[in-house]
């Protein structure tokens, strides 16, 4: 098998892995195979592919780092009941898992809401939202 040939393998190896991953990492092993595909392919010797696989490689997984955080970092913003999750709230109404009772306002919106741990939160008491059930928030006594 010649060696041009190894080296567009690989290059399209690392681009179908690059299709099934995040990150924009492995597309620049995919260019820097391709390009010591061609170096192969002029009958350049193995260090100059070599060479040339590394350092392009290298440069564009550094150049590209930047973009590829600010692509991958930000998770989406939550939406619906989600929103609230991890937000800080007051009992309006004491939440009493033995009536099915308890309101919580959570920023401007108010909630039905349960205690994760099935206690008795009294009116006034600031919870934590962590999670959702159903049509209720579940909250945890906020300490401090």
């Amino acid at each position: 098998m010649e060696v041009w040939l190894i080296w567009a393998v690989l290059a399209a190896a690392f681009l179908v892995g690059e299709i099934f991953t995040a990150g924009f990492f492995l597309l620049w092993f995919s260019v820097g195979a391709a390009a010591a595909a061609v170096l192969a392919r002029l009958e350049l010797g193995t260090s100059y592919q070599l060479g040339s696989f590394a350092l392009i490689s290298g440069a564009l997984v550094v150049l590209s780092r930047k973009f590829a955080q600010k692509v991958t970092k930000e998770p989406p913003e939550r939406v619906g009941a989600d929103r609230v999750i991890g937000k800080v709230g007051v009992v309006l109404e004491r939440i009493d898992p033995t009536i099915d009772s308890g309101r919580v306002r959570v920023e401007k919106e108010e909630w039905r809401a349960r205690s994760q741990d099935d206690g008795t939160i009294e009116e006034g008491q600031k919870v934590e939202v962590v999670g959702i059930s159903g049509a209720h928030l579940l909250v945890k006594r906020k300490e401090g």
